[in-house]
């Protein structure tokens, strides 16, 4: 009978290693990423085929709106290891329903603590549902006092987790620890509530990417990092998800892209002013201010600013939210670097005015700062959805024209492809739509099979010029912004394969 068993385990072997590598690899690219995992211990073979699977670049993501947080959690966790995957991090993204703490500690305990995992409450998820596999979009609802809509957090609950492995890049988490309001960067998105974008724009290179969105809680968790410091004063103001090159990585790897594209939801109205008086209010978070048009004398206050504004084009601004730009000039400096001059826009809503103020959200205004109004409206963000389908669309031919150039040459194997989107949207942008999920057609009509997720917020991350505003002067050609509003950002993620000869 031993005997009979170990032929038939022979011929078994014999069988399955007698199917061909290209079929093999067929099935065992169809595993759960835990059972790939296992059989890449069977033999050398299937060790080598496992490898090249775990090697592809990927980005996987799925979203449930079970009511349950545990149910939640095991939905998504099992859709996104349903196939061969090797997370280099993940990001999980909440209702406002369930517990951060409670979310945080299933999550790790699923996807282990040795990569970094980083958990935070959003505004919104839209992404593929893990039970029906259909496309969806979940925007929440923030009510101050639940207590007077007992029914309402029963909506804000839902769960988006992506999990991605970019070849030849490595990731590591970055925290920042300050006494002031919190933000979460990410190197190759950014996560930001507070005044904080001279830091970040001129501590990283300009080639860096920096996008993300902003205004939320969140915990983290990397091999060398936790989410605490031994300072109770202090907490993580910021934590920053870095992908770097791997200098040490092995002949055969390819070389991952990021491409960013920019669909802003205000336009720029009315004449350029200059701040005289400013009296910053740190306890909430605001600043008084009296500015004066160029070319003259007299200071306005913020009554007689709005009056022009509202004179000039009409009373429909009383039902728009109103922005100012702010152009800045300021010296700054890393470690013992010399300082240097950086220029910058930020944006800061317009609360109200008098005839003493202007009160706008926000500080970091100085006297001598240049800014003008600007105006979120429906035409401003379908223009802005428009020029964002059109950039993807020549993204696309971009790499369907290199990918062509590659086939006359015979370098069919370096073939360059998008993987993924990550896509953060204004949760206030909608309201301008009249129908659903409006700024996720740019990439799904371009990619549709590609792995596309996003959030809403409460405001948006992307490091770059002016130019998707409109026309750029050649005086505010320098200036760059990282913090918008009313806006939506695209991350998209390429690779290029590496040729044979590499």
């Amino acid at each position: 009978m031993a005997e009979l068993r170990q032929r038939a385990a022979v011929e078994m072997e014999a069988t399955i290693d007698s199917i061909g590598d290209d079929l093999l690899h067929n099935i065992l690219s169809r595993l759960p990423a835990l059972a790939c995992a296992n059989a890449a211990c069977v033999n050398r073979s299937w060790n080598l085929i496992i490898t090249s699977l775990l090697s592809l670049p990927n980005l996987s993501s799925s979203l449930s709106i079970n009511p349950s947080l545990q149910d939640a959690v095991h939905e998504a966790v099992d859709k996104v290891l349903s196939k061969p995957v090797r997370p280099q991090f993940a990001i999980a993204s909440i209702g406002p329903t369930f517990s951060l703490q409670q979310a945080h500690q299933l999550i790790t305990g699923k996807l282990g603590s040795r990569i970094p995992i980083i958990t935070l409450i959003s505004q919104g998820i839209f992404g593929c549902n893990a039970v029906n596999d259909e496309f969806e979009e979940v925007q929440w609802q923030f009510i101050e006092n639940d207590e007077a809509h007992p029914d309402h957090g029963n909506e804000n609950h839902g769960v988006l987790l992506t999990v991605g492995f970019f070849p030849g890049l490595k990731v590591s988490l970055i925290p920042l620890l300050s006494k002031t309001q919190g933000m979460l960067v990410l190197c190759f998105w950014f996560r930001i509530t507070g005044g904080y974008s001279v830091i970040f724009y001129y501590a990283f290179c300009p080639e860096t990417v920096i996008v993300g969105e902003g205004g939320s809680q969140f915990l983290y968790q990397g091999e060398a990092t936790v989410n605490h410091c031994n300072d109770a004063e202090y907490s993580s103001a910021a934590v920053a998800l870095s992908f770097l090159r791997d200098t040490g990585n092995p002949p055969g790897v390819g070389e991952t892209q990021f491409h960013v594209v920019l669909a802003p939801g205000i336009a720029q109205i009315g004449p350029t002013y200059k701040a005289v008086a400013v009296k910053e209010r740190p306890g909430d978070f605001s600043t008084w201010l009296t500015a004066k048009r160029e070319a003259q004398v007299e200071s306005l206050d913020g009554l007689t600013m709005l009056d022009q504004i509202y004179d000039e084009f009409g009373g429909d601004l009383y039902c728009s939210a109103l922005y100012i730009g702010v152009s800045k000039r300021r010296k700054c400096s890393i470690g013992k670097e010399r300082a240097s001059w950086i220029y910058l826009q930020e944006f800061h809503e317009v609360l109200r005015g008098d005839e003493e103020y202007l009160y706008v959200n926000g500080v970091g205004i100085r006297s001598g700062d240049s800014f003008q109004f600007y105006l979120a409206n429906a035409n401003a963000t379908r223009d802005s959805c428009n020029n964002a389908s059109n950039n993807l669309t020549c993204l696309k031919r971009d790499l369907d024209h290199q990918n062509a150039g590659r086939s006359t040459s015979n370098n069919v194997n370096s073939k360059k492809s998008v993987f993924g989107c990550i896509m953060f949207s204004c949760c206030g942008r909608g309201e301008f739509f009249l129908q659903p999920i409006l700024d996720c057609s740019p990439f799904m009509e371009n990619f549709p099979e590609i792995t596309f997720s996003g959030t809403f917020s409460a405001a948006e991350v992307a490091r770059g010029d002016l130019s998707p505003y409109g026309p750029v002067s050649e005086e505010h050609s320098s200036l760059r912004c990282c913090l918008h509003v009313y806006s939506t950002v695209y991350l998209i993620m390429s690779y290029t394969a590496a040729s044979p000869s590499t």
